[in-house]
């Protein structure tokens, strides 16, 4: 198999695992799906290095060991939740199977999506990051970043709010203003907890 094709395979790997992690936590005689998740495992160390891949193929590679990380941290969560029950108040937004849900207070953000622009401090979790130069055009990038902004969301008990649509039109209008006011031609989106608080990050991408 050429690279291309094992990337393909990657990706179908981790939306199925994605689907049976979702029938597994919705049904308690479920098995979980280790068989599934060691072949993504296996893919993901075998192009660790990246050495043998292009540019673009790394960056897809990283985009979904990235979708990858995130997913597995809130498997185990749901996990643990499922064999412990709830041990603190944001464990209920994961809605386990099973497992009482209490009621969220939905966060308020002074700006849409919580979006920031200024300078990150230490961040408390490696940030997942997007290039985006058409939002419009680039509707994959903006995909992944609107599932790492939720799933990073669900992971600090906050509420996720807004469509896939909403914030899809969210993200182009605020592309073009970066773009327009810094005279670049691309945007860096990062999703970053700082202090128990999930941050969307948007700044200039600067020639190298």
């Amino acid at each position: 198999m050429t690279i291309d094709e094992e990337l393909n395979l990657l990706d179908h790997q981790l939306r199925r695992l994605k689907i049976e992690y979702e029938i597994f936590f919705n049904n308690p005689a479920k098995r979980p799906p280790t068989d599934i998740e060691w072949k993504v495992l296996s893919l993901i160390r075998k192009f660790s290095d990246g050495n043998r891949m292009s540019f673009s193929q790394r960056y897809r590679y990283n985009e979904m060991a990235q979708r990858y990380a995130i997913h597995s941290d809130l498997w185990r969560k749901k996990v643990r939740i499922r064999e412990e029950g709830y041990r603190r108040p944001q464990d209920a937004i994961l809605s386990v199977q099973g497992v009482r849900v209490m009621e969220e207070h939905e966060s308020k953000h002074p700006t849409p999506y919580g979006l920031s622009h200024h300078n990150a401090q230490a961040a408390e979790d490696t940030p997942f990051t997007v290039q985006c130069s058409d939002a419009q055009s680039e509707r994959e990038n903006v995909e992944s970043l609107y599932k790492a902004l939720s799933e990073a969301k669900k992971k600090s008990g906050e509420k996720v709010s807004g469509s896939l649509d909403s914030f899809a039109a969210f993200v182009k209008k605020k592309t073009a203003e970066i773009r327009k006011e810094h005279k670049c031609e691309t945007v860096v989106y990062s999703v970053e907890t700082q202090g128990g608080q999930v941050k969307l990050k948007a700044k200039a991408k600067t020639q190298s």
